[in-house]
């Protein structure tokens, strides 16, 4: 889950760290009161869960209310990279005496935290090594003090602004690991003249499965944007979440929602992706994205495939996965089977294709043949799966 901006601005506000004035709106009017608001010249960055703003032209600046009114009147209602910007932020543009990045990340190849520093800005910074300071850390035990001050000392910083860089990287630190963050980054971080640091744009993203642990610290923060789709979740996938989140156990309510007629529940890694792939390719519709794994009860399986089939326009569901371990395709099948059945329609008519392979296998394609469901078994290629789930689905309707 990648957070917009402001919401960023607004989580690591919390740890202690500096930001620019800001304030967000939705229209020119309220655009040029925040403008006279913070005094001075301004800058106008449209609200969208992603970077790469400014080179899209999506950061303004203003040297007046009435130019930041006019420079919001021109990106409010625009698409930026299919996204529509509903929201502005306009802040205080500062003079500053260097440009610097700071952020914490997962190092894939030690397999822990690590902390970045750089005073030669923040583009590419994780693949050079000029003007970077790394340093990992144990996630129970959080940065170090003196790790920290080495890396400002690394880089060539001394007094008042060596200090302010080794507290803003334990901030950093400690939000990374109380939010279950995968990356936290300020770019810009900006020198003032005093020394200090000042934070000019955030950008926080949470592991998608501890996002249960995080609501309470989230919902302060206001509607949170899909890191799916860019754009705020529909109610279908507000609900997905919400069912996924009932038990920790496995996943099944990671749902991006289409105008389709096809409902999915799929899974397997780059299965997922090659199943829906390929009911496009043979003509289907996919009425959502569904990824399913971990061994998920059936009680979550059948309250999720309840959901996917209430969606009006929805007529079969089709349940295809890679070869299962963990998961077991006998929970799979109860509950895509118990979901169904909710809905006051029987498993027959609904599910096109059901090939969940693997760890208790028998023990689902039981359930299913007593169900009347057709059961697909590895000897059925993902392809093939598609191509019948597409078929049976168009005979359905």
């Amino acid at each position: 889950m990648r957070l917009v901006e402001h919401q960023s601005r607004k989580l690591l506000s919390g740890y202690g760290i500096a930001f620019t004035d800001s304030v967000v709106v939705s229209t020119a009017a309220e655009a040029a009161a925040a403008a006279r608001r913070i005094g001075g010249p301004v800058m106008v960055k449209a609200q969208v869960p992603f970077g790469g703003r400014a080179k899209a032209g999506a950061v303004r600046s203003a040297e007046t209310a009435e130019a930041a009114a006019g420079e919001a009147e021109q990106l409010l209602g625009t698409d930026l990279r299919g996204v529509p910007v509903t929201s502005v932020s306009v802040e205080s543009k500062v003079r500053f005496s260097r440009e610097l990045y700071a952020g914490i990340a997962w190092d894939t190849t030690d397999k822990l935290p690590v902390a970045l520093l750089s005073t030669g800005g923040g583009i590419d910074v994780e693949l050079s090594d000029e003007h970077v300071a790394r340093q990992t850390f144990d996630p129970s035990l959080g940065l170090a003090v003196g790790d920290s001050r080495g890396m400002a000392a690394k880089l060539g910083l001394g007094g008042r602004t060596l200090e302010a860089a080794a507290t803003l990287l334990e901030q950093l630190a400690n939000a990374f690991l109380e939010t279950d963050a995968v990356l936290i980054e300020i770019n810009p971080l900006v020198e003032q003249t005093d020394g200090e640091l000042l934070g000019l744009d955030a950008h926080v993203e949470i592991e998608d499965d501890a996002m249960y642990r995080q609501q309470e610290r989230l919902a302060p923060l206001g509607e949170l944007a899909s890191t799916n789709t860019g754009r705020p979740p529909t109610p279908l996938e507000l609900e997905a979440a919400r069912i996924d989140a009932m038990d920790h156990r496995g996943v099944a309510g990671r749902v991006v929602e289409f105008d389709g007629n096809l409902a999915l529940l799929i899974g397997g890694g780059g299965a997922s992706l090659t199943v829906f792939d390929a009911i496009l390719d043979h003509g289907g519709k996919p009425a959502n994205y569904c990824e399913v794994g971990g061994n998920p009860t059936p009680e979550k399986v059948a309250a999720v495939t309840e959901l996917l089939l209430s969606k009006p326009g929805v007529s079969n569901l089709a349940v295809v996965m890679n070869v299962v371990n963990n998961t077991r395709a006998d929970d799979i099948a109860a509950g895509v089977v118990a979901g169904v059945r909710q809905t006051g329609q029987e498993p027959a008519d609904v599910i096109s294709v059901f090939r969940v392979p693997g760890n208790r296998e028998q023990e689902a394609h039981d359930i299913l043949t007593a169900a009347g469901v057709p059961f697909c078994g590895r000897e059925a290629s993902l392809d093939e799966c598609a191509r019948l789930a597409v078929q049976r689905g168009d005979h359905a309707t």
